[in-house]
């Protein structure tokens, strides 16, 4: 799929979907990955937008702002978020968030791993059977043994501390949300917690929510962002949520 913008492309006031992609240290790989989303967001045949989210470190070499700027310039429905890090992934998905301005927001990882195509099973979902909110869950892995542990280890610990939101996998992704949810959310998390965040406050406000199965294809270009002490910060933030969430139901 090219990437040329053509007549059809003319950015609408209100967009059906925005798309919010997490591009950091993507690099050139993000060519690919976008225009698999173009693709698939044109088979649904609905004014789309998407938000290309391409943070960056001070220290780092990181490409990525510029192409995703290169992007940008050629389609009118694409946007760029390009600003200094101050935080991780909650921090890059939240600036993202907020620059969407379709009826319905989508967020995924601009990795490859999740493919695009998932993005139009999700709004399929939560479209058809008028849903609040709609993820993924993980039916194939090809990632590596660590990371499969971390995210059992911390998909039992949310079961075992959250039973009320019935979720089989917590940091799957895509995930789609309306606006009008979306704007009953108060999102404070900077780091992988953003994740289990949103479906807390899903469950607290009582939405309607769904999954969809995807398969999850190995990163063959980078090594995982993800370290095996994650696992420690994912259940310290869990417990802390956890607590947290008993003293809001108990006012």
């Amino acid at each position: 799929m090219s990437l040329t913008k053509n007549k059809a492309d003319a950015k609408t006031a209100t967009p059906e979907i925005s798309v919010v992609i997490l591009c950091y240290q993507e690099g050139q790989r993000l060519l690919s990955f976008v225009g698999q989303t173009i693709e698939a967001l044109e088979s649904l045949v609905v004014d789309w937008e998407i938000i290309l989210v391409a943070n960056y470190w001070n220290h780092q070499d990181d490409d990525t702002p510029r192409v995703a700027k290169q992007i940008a310039a050629q389609r009118p429905n694409i946007r760029v978020v390009t600003r200094l890090k101050a935080g991780g992934m909650g921090w890059d998905a939240r600036s993202g968030l907020k620059e969407s301005s379709g009826a319905f927001i989508c967020l995924i990882d601009g990795d490859g791993q999740m493919p695009p195509e998932s993005i139009t099973d999700v709004y399929k979902k939560i479209k058809s059977e008028k849903l609040d909110f709609v993820m993924t869950y993980r039916t194939e892995r090809g990632d590596s043994w660590l990371r499969k542990i971390n995210s059992y280890t911390y998909n039992l610990a949310f079961r075992i501390l959250f039973p009320s939101v019935r979720v089989r996998d917590a940091n799957s992704k895509p995930k789609i949300l309306t606006r009008e949810a979306y704007s009953r959310m108060s999102l404070n998390a900077s780091d992988w917690f953003l994740d289990a965040e949103m479906l807390i406050q899903c469950a607290r406000m009582k939405l309607s929510m769904a999954e969809v199965p995807v398969t999850f294809d190995k990163c063959l270009n980078r090594k995982s962002f993800v370290k095996l002490d994650a696992i420690f910060e994912f259940i310290k933030n869990l417990v802390s949520a956890r607590i947290k969430e008993y003293f809001i139901k108990k006012d």
